[in-house]
């Protein structure tokens, strides 16, 4: 499945951005307003140029006691980002935030600008049932196939057991 044929992926909420001169302050004031716990940081044609996230507040900015409201986003902000496009695979989009420990995926279009945000919950919230889908018929092949086993097994011992019986009462 593709990431822009994810039903929520149409009423997902325009991203929360901001431009690298925002004060880090604003940027909090803004999260909090709506209730974000990430801001992607654009330039002024909309391209991901980085993301400020709660932890990041905290390490960067709280922990090293900066005045947020002197301090840039663009000065803690993390850079290394990985971007997606709507056409691409969402299941390999789980796997590889999964294993790269990362819970936001900025969308893109193909000329960079910023489309929408996928979250790592997004995603998962399309595999759960996809997982339960795997598993019952998982089960039913593993029970269907285990009876199968069963029977052939049944048959074998019924078998050795009548030879035995045979055995026993020609021998007498």
């Amino acid at each position: 499945m593709k990431i822009k044929d994810r039903p929520e992926y149409d009423n997902k909420p325009i991203p929360l951005t901001c431009s690298p001169d925002t004060s880090v302050l604003d940027a909090v004031k803004l999260m909090a307003d709506k209730n974000f716990g990430s801001i992607i940081v654009v330039d002024a044609e909309q391209r991901v140029l980085g993301l400020m996230t709660e932890r990041d507040i905290f390490k960067r900015v709280m922990a090293p006691e900066l005045d947020p409201a002197k301090t840039a986003v663009s000065t803690i902000m993390s850079t290394e980002l990985r971007k997606a496009r709507e056409d691409d695979d969402l299941t390999d989009w789980l796997r590889i935030m999964s294993n790269e420990r990362f819970r936001r995926l900025p969308i893109v279009d193909a000329d960079d600008r910023l489309v929408s945000v996928m979250s790592q919950g997004d995603f998962v919230s399309y595999t759960w049932p996809q997982l339960l889908n795997q598993v019952s018929t998982l089960a039913r092949s593993t029970v269907s196939r285990n009876s199968q086993q069963s029977i052939i097994l049944f048959g074998m011992l019924a078998y050795a057991l009548i030879c035995l019986i045979l055995v026993v009462v020609s021998v007498r």
